[in-house]
Formats: C-alpha cells, structure tokens, sequence
C-alpha cells in the first residue's frame, strides 16, 4: 500500500478530497489527513508518507514550508501542490522544492488522479533503488528548439514553441521524463516552463506526458502479434499491470478490450 498524505487547512475541501482519492485509490493507498503544515510534518515523519498532496495556504507552517521541510527529510518523496493560488512565485518555489506537479483549484478529477498515478510510479522505483536494483533512465538533451522561437510574443510564438515541446515529448515519451528535464533540454527556467506548457497545452505535464504515451499504444494495439506487456514496455510503463490501470483510466476500457473493439469493427 502507498503511504498518501493530503494536508488542507479547509474542512470541507479536505473531506472531498480524502472521498475522492479513497474512492479511486483507496485499494492502493492509505491516506491520512493534516490541517495544516505542522500536523503534516508530524505524520511525514510517523507514517514514512511517499506521497504528500499539499494545499500552500494553511496556518502557522504553510505548504511551501511544510514542502521544503518534508524534501529536506526525504528526498525520494513526491509531493503534490493543490492550491487556489494562481501566483507564479509560488510555482517558482514549487520548482524549487522539486515538486511533481502544481495544480489548481478546482482541478478536474482525472487530472488529479493521473498526477497520482505517476506518483505511485515513482514510489515503485524509489523502492528499487533503494534495493540496489538498477532502473534505467535515459535523457539525452540532443534537442534545442529553433531559433525563431526566440524572437517576437503572442500567439504567433507561443503556438511554436507548442509545436516544439509536442514533438520533443512525441519523440521522447517512453522515456523517464520529468517537466524539469523537458525545462532543461528546451533551454527554458523550470518557474517558467511550468507556467508556459499550462499556456500551451491547458493542462499539465503528468497528464499531457501520460496522453501521449496512450495515445502511441493504442496504434500499437492494431497489431495483433504484438502482445499488451511489450506494448506497454514500448511506450514507458515496464509495469503491464500499471500500464493497464493508466489506459484505462484514460479510455474507460483495457488494452485488451481496445484491441477486441478495433478488430470487431473490421
């Protein structure tokens, strides 16, 4: 079972919170709940939580505190910022503490839980190389957008430099990417990028990193004499049952019921 921490100093909020997480991932988590940053920090320590999803605005020890702390004590820990607050020296901090995602309020509820999913991903590979098992991960940054993305503004602009985070991502994606080695491949500050890809794409980097890799399997799934494990291993998830949680997920079927649906149709 992961070890999920949700800190928020709103009742409420916190409530549907815990009820949503519980109710999509409460056979792989246990949660526990915190008012505010100090509650937090008491059971970071007392639980070993490798999940935390953290509100910023909370009394006395506040998110980005809590965060930095919780870092410093465990560095393999994911930690996940869920907040009303649209400020982008927040998201400049939140880079800083080396946060898997920045998310706002009110977040849609597949965006939430891909957020998760990957979290438990990187929980999965924590525990590996904690066991002295080697996990590879690759990022060449052999990719430098093109000049013309440098010069000029507006939406001229930012639709190239879409097209350049796309095609760096469609031909990276099995890939162990994070949005912070995206950032540095394109020659771009992590505050900056994260805030620049919310722009571009209206979502953010977990689920957009997450579509594209579905997307690539479901070209795969036409060819019959491949099966679903190496499907997935092609398209970044070396686990087959993670990989058939993720697409589902994401298409509201399996692999496998993808694959009967194509060839019934022909």
């Amino acid at each position: 079972m992961y070890r999920v921490l949700i800190a928020d100093d709103e009742l409420i909020e916190r409530k549907v919170l815990y009820k949503t997480l519980t109710r999509e991932l409460g056979d792989q988590c246990t949660i526990w709940q915190a008012a505010n940053g100090r509650e937090a920090l008491e059971l970071f320590d007392e639980h070993d939580i490798q999940i935390a999803v953290l509100d910023i605005e909370m009394p006395g020890i506040n998110g980005i505190e809590a965060a930095q702390e919780m870092r410093r004590r465990k560095s393999s820990c994911s930690i996940i910022f869920l907040t009303a607050f649209d400020d982008f020296s927040y998201a400049k901090k939140a880079i800083g503490i080396r946060v898997l995602d920045y998310l706002l309020k009110p977040c849609k509820e597949e965006e939430l839980i891909g957020v998760l999913d990957e979290a438990m991903r990187l929980a999965d590979k924590a525990l590996l190389e904690e066991k002295g098992e080697e996990v590879q991960t690759i990022i060449e940054p052999v990719f430098k957008p093109s000049a013309e993305l440098n010069p000029g503004d507006g939406q001229v602009r930012l639709h190239k430099v879409a097209e350049a985070i796309r095609q760096y991502m469609e031909e990276n994606y099995v890939r162990d990417l994070s949005m912070q080695d995206v950032a540095r491949v394109m020659n771009y500050s992590e505050a900056y990028f994260c805030k620049l890809f919310k722009q571009c794409f209206d979502k953010n980097f977990t689920t957009y990193l997450t579509e594209c890799r579905v997307e690539a399997a479901k070209k795969l799934l036409t060819e019959p004499m491949v099966n679903v494990k190496e499907i997935g291993e092609a398209v970044g998830y070396n686990d087959s049952n993670y990989f058939a949680k993720v697409f589902k997920r994401v298409t509201g079927i399996s692999p496998t019921e993808y694959r009967m649906s194509i060839f019934n149709r022909k």
